[in-house]
């Protein structure tokens, strides 16, 4: 194998090191701890789940700020999941973004920012 083969091959563990697993995401709350602190912080409180490239690409997109909203892995709490699915058809579609009772799904990245910089 050539170093630039290898350089390729790193490269593309590392890209998919961040799109399957939750390394670009805080710590997941619970749905209920989530919403209480979405809440009385005013920040957005966003749905999301591992290997979802919507995700990642709004996480990205909102880069340092994207720390302030509240993340919230829909794989790991029933409550959050269905939450997502009782605004989306029944679909389980991330992310799904609530500011209070208001929702989007899969919202452009500005929108989000907007919201965090209020």
């Amino acid at each position: 194998m050539t170093p630039m083969s290898m350089v390729v091959l790193v490269l593309a563990a590392v890209v998919l090191l961040l799109v399957l697993t939750p390394v670009a995401f805080p710590r997941s709350p619970s749905d209920a701890a989530a919403r209480a602190d979405a809440e009385a912080r005013g920040v957005p409180l966003i749905y999301w789940r591992p290997g979802c490239s919507f995700c990642l690409r709004l996480r990205l997109a909102l880069g340092p700020a994207g720390g302030r909203a509240v993340w919230v892995n829909v794989r790991r709490d029933p409550a959050a999941s269905a939450r997502v699915r009782s605004v989306n058809d029944g679909n389980e579609t991330v992310p799904t973004v609530f500011l209070g009772e208001e929702h989007r799904t899969n919202p452009a990245p500005a929108w989000v920012r907007e919201q965090l910089v209020r």
